[in-house]
């Protein structure tokens, strides 16, 4: 018995885990917000019912109250004919007797509609204060909902950017980074000696072509003066240029 106790406690207590997992607070705030405008819908329902009956009674006691009146004065008026001689007394006095008793009557009514109508009214007055207490229920949650969808959308960011600033090795991004700059500065240096090669190279052409350049400007001055003797041409003027 206590091992089936201890498995049901545990899987109860894994249900609840997973129920607590699968809550969603802004939905949860939601949801409660349509079921609070379904209560308001209900009490905008009841409320509009009272306060109908409310009108109603309070017409029909103002009906009643002025048909009270419209008797009060038949019975005046046929008091007045009696008095004229155009209607005998008797008849006179029964009609207005019978007048002032439905008098009696539409002014009893009167008060039961307009005392029935201050009870009503009552209640609606309190139906109307529950309702703007719901509504101002409502228009609260409602902003706080705005609030909770932004600090959730902040938090989730948060949280993605915590993860996967959590899952960054920093040593291993600083080793990584110093091996760069160790391969870098090796692809300078051997950049810098291609260069000083190219240069040291370039020179000894320059050397080369230069050395050259100064037989083959000799050969040419003999081959000249060569031409000029074989020609009979300037020999002695040369000879004296060069003894001057």
């Amino acid at each position: 018995m206590g091992i089936f106790s201890r498995i049901f406690r545990i899987t109860k207590a894994e249900a609840n885990s997973v129920v607590d997992k699968l809550e969603d607070p802004i939905k949860m705030t939601e949801q409660g917000i349509r079921d609070l405008k379904k209560d308001l819908a209900g009490a905008m329902k009841s409320l509009a019912e009272v306060k109908a009956i409310s009108i109603r009674m309070r017409k029909d006691g103002e009906d009643q109250k002025k048909r009270a009146l419209d008797y009060e004065r038949k019975a005046m008026l046929l008091l007045q004919k009696a008095e004229k001689g155009t209607m005998e007394m008797a008849d006179a006095d029964r009609l207005a007797m019978e007048s002032l008793t439905r008098k009696e009557e539409a002014e009893n009514r009167s008060k039961e509609f307009l005392t029935n109508h201050s009870h009503q009214q009552k209640l609606a007055d309190q139906l109307q204060s529950k309702v703007n207490k719901l509504k101002s229920a409502i228009t609260k949650y409602e902003n706080e909902l705005i609030t909770l969808r932004a600090r959730a959308r902040t938090a989730e960011s948060m949280k993605k950017i915590n993860k996967q600033m959590s899952q960054v090795d920093s040593s291993s991004t600083v080793a990584m980074l110093e091996k760069m700059k160790d391969k870098v500065t090796e692809e300078e240096a051997l950049a810098e000696a291609y260069g000083e090669m190219s240069d040291a190279s370039l020179s000894t052409d320059e050397e080369i072509e230069r050395a050259l350049a100064d037989d083959t400007a000799v050969a040419a001055s003999d081959s000249l003066a060569a031409l000029k003797a074989k020609m009979g041409l300037n020999a002695g003027s040369d000879d004296t240029a060069k003894s001057e």
